[in-house]
């Protein structure tokens, strides 16, 4: 009897559950990145620095524990926003415009989405890049940091890159910058 109440246990456990509730993505990933990265990451960015005035220089920083959560969500945003960006079904854009897509070397968008679909592995690499930047930002947050913020916010600006370099724009030139100037009293 205990073999037969075993085996069917054994049995139970093995069967497949009940099948995953499917997404149903509304949103476009121009629309997510938008309307939910570039908020997120903005904020973030702009939470620690310097600004330069007629009466000198002034530091900006979360210092409240007030300010210090209301930069929280907004990593917690970028973070969980990577996971959106995975959900299979999401389309690159419902109209298949992008913004910018007037630039040189941007891509349209169905040569992003053709990009995302031949190779998921690497789009969810670069999403999972973001995140962890993001959950970097989380650490340095949740420490009360402002220095590991602006590290973290350099990762999140890195991770960002690489994916635009990747999906938006990788045939855009890179600028041709100037040569730097001489100063008057320097001598070769």
């Amino acid at each position: 009897m205990k073999l037969r109440y075993l085996s069917l246990l054994l049995l139970a456990a093995c069967s497949p559950g009940e099948p995953p509730v499917p997404f149903r993505p509304d949103a476009s990933i121009q629309e997510v990145m938008a309307s939910v990265v570039d908020p997120a990451a903005d904020a973030l960015w702009e939470a620690v620095s310097s600004e330069t005035t007629a009466n000198g220089i002034v530091e900006h920083q979360p210092r409240t524990d007030a300010e210090w959560l209301a930069v929280r969500h907004h990593a917690v945003t970028l973070a969980e926003a990577a996971n959106l960006l995975l959900i299979e079904g999401r389309v690159v854009s419902h109209t298949n415009k992008l913004e910018d897509a007037h630039v040189p070397g941007i891509l349209s968008a169905p040569e992003v989405q053709k990009k995302i679909e031949a190779d998921r592995q690497l789009f969810a690499e670069r999403a999972h890049d973001l995140q962890l930047a993001a959950r970097e930002a989380l650490a340095a947050i949740d420490a009360k940091q402002p220095q590991r913020l602006l590290v973290a916010g350099e990762r999140i600006d890195a991770a960002c890159e690489r994916c635009h370099l990747t999906y938006w724009y990788p045939n855009a030139e890179q600028p041709k910058w100037p040569a730097p100037l001489k100063h008057a009293a320097a001598k070769p």
